[in-house]
């Protein structure tokens, strides 16, 4: 008897020594893990019947108690062994929406459901005691210790039927009745916590979540719906209004362009016109820097288009209706690159400028040609794009203020992308002589224009993929461009 028990407990010492060192070889639980943990119970299975131990059958109380004890341990290691295998079948095949860790909270219940179905078994085929007078026992004890801990059950069992339906996973946004709005964090067994927009963390039980009227932001898509709404003065017509909107939105690059974004008259009275805005975004997180935009292109729209807001005084037109050099100076303090312009500079400009009126789908400066002039839009919408067909990459979209053709009057260089109207257009050009006259008065202008060039530069080289030569250019090297081109 000694010998055979030393044999049996050197075959398992060796299997047991095999399966702790695969463990350290691949520690981290997933496919691999399960594929050593099903060769070490296959392994030990039939070791058990090569050694005449069925661990499904009950020990027989006749044999010597050094035998039971041995045989009873390892049919406990082949049970809970099994339940092992099982458990992390649940771990890596019940995953099929990739979820996150933090939201298995039904795959731990199977995973104690297959444990504790070991542990009947064991109790079973391993002490011979009957399982059914065990459970009904464990059945009162459930009955009292759930009467006790009442509130935290209410809580598990809500956390269970909030997985089973599926009404918010990890990651998803969501807003409660009660106005919490956040990012699904986390789902236990007691609560689900969230993260809201000024990064705090909530949290909220399983039980009033499941009571909570539930909107979920995410589903079916991670897109987002969002509106605005303007008030226009009643001084003209609704339609001039909606046009005008319409640009709005088609100047816009945070909104999605499926579906479309749309334009209602909401509302009239004596005094005002009311108009929504309705658009989506790429998700939740965009919505507050669309809004930021499309307020911008309301600005500048409106005002290229003399359409005065509603707290605006009913009086004078301020943008296309004044004269000329007034309009297009207006125009030039909405650009960025003429910021540092003095007011007899800037009168100088508009007092230069020439108006051109082109159709929709007109080409305004073409890829690889080198402009003469500079180019402000005044009215409409335009696109910078390159590419052909379906392959085209969009560069930005123009709209009133915005300048184009700075590359050729001031680089001497050519176009990168195609320009070209989505709207009809308006723009004011103004000559590169003009431009040369204004830096020999003052050169240290081109410091600035440098600055914003470099900014755009970069922008578009990033998305064109351009040649690293191009893309290492700074800001003093694109100085001394514009002061070489203009023999400064």
């Amino acid at each position: 008897m000694p010998s055979v028990l030393t044999d049996l407990w050197i075959q398992f010492a060796i299997l047991f020594g095999a399966r702790a060192a695969a463990h350290i070889v691949s520690p981290a639980p997933g496919t691999r893990r399960l594929i050593i943990d099903c060769v070490f119970f296959l392994a030990l299975t039939a070791l058990l019947l090569w050694n005449g131990i069925p661990p499904y059958s009950v020990e027989d109380l006749g044999s010597a108690v050094t035998l039971r004890f041995v045989h009873g341990s390892l049919k406990t290691i082949w049970w809970l062994a099994g339940a092992m295998v099982l458990a992390n079948c649940a771990r890596v095949f019940l995953i099929l929406e990739h979820k996150p860790r933090e939201g298995r909270l039904l795959q731990d219940l199977v995973v104690a459901i297959i444990y504790v179905s070991a542990a009947l078994c064991i109790i079973a085929y391993v002490f011979s005691l009957p399982v059914g007078t065990i459970i009904a026992t464990s059945g009162v004890f459930a009955i009292v210790l759930g009467l006790a801990l009442q509130s935290t059950l209410n809580d598990v069992f809500s956390g269970i039927a909030l997985n089973l339906n599926r009404l918010l996973s990890v990651g998803d946004w969501v807003v409660l009745d009660d106005d919490v709005q956040g990012k699904v964090v986390e789902t236990n067994w007691r609560s689900t916590q969230f993260l809201n927009k000024t990064g705090d963390l909530v949290v909220v039980p399983n039980s009033i979540l499941a009571k909570s009227r539930i909107t979920n932001l995410s589903v079916p898509d991670i897109s987002h719906g969002a509106s605005l709404t303007v008030k226009m003065q009643a001084s003209v017509p609704p339609k001039a209004i909606e046009d005008t909107m319409h640009q709005v939105l088609l100047g816009s690059r945070e909104i999605l362009r499926s579906p479309s974004p749309s334009v209602s008259i909401t509302g009239m009275s004596r005094d005002c016109i009311e108009v929504e805005l309705s658009f989506r975004v790429p998700t939740l997180l965009s919505v507050a820097k669309a809004r930021n935009e499309i307020f911008d292109l309301i600005y500048r729209h409106t005002f290229a288009a003399s359409l005065p807001l509603a707290s605006d005084p009913p009086a004078e037109k301020t943008a296309a209706g004044a004269g000329k050099p007034d309009f297009v100076k207006s125009l030039i303090s909405l650009a960025p690159i003429f910021a540092n312009l003095t007011n007899d500079e800037a009168n100088a400009l508009a007092s230069s400028a020439e108006r051109v009126v082109m159709k929709q789908g007109a080409v305004i400066a073409r890829k690889d040609s080198t402009t003469s002039a500079l180019m402000m839009l005044a009215r409409g919408v335009a696109i910078v794009e390159d590419g052909v067909d379906d392959g085209r990459i969009e560069f930005a979209r123009l709209s009133p203020g915005d300048v184009l053709g700075e590359r050729g009057v001031l680089l001497g260089s050519k176009e990168v992308a195609d320009t070209i109207c989505l709207t009809d257009v308006t723009l004011y050009q103004i000559s590169k002589g003009k431009i040369a006259e204004i830096l020999r008065e003052r050169p240290a202008i081109a410091e600035d224009l440098a600055a914003l060039l470099l900014t755009r530069t970069k922008a578009e080289d990033a998305l064109h993929q351009a040649c690293s030569d191009r893309a290492s250019t700074t800001a003093p090297d694109l100085r001394m461009r514009i002061l070489r081109l203009f023999h400064l």
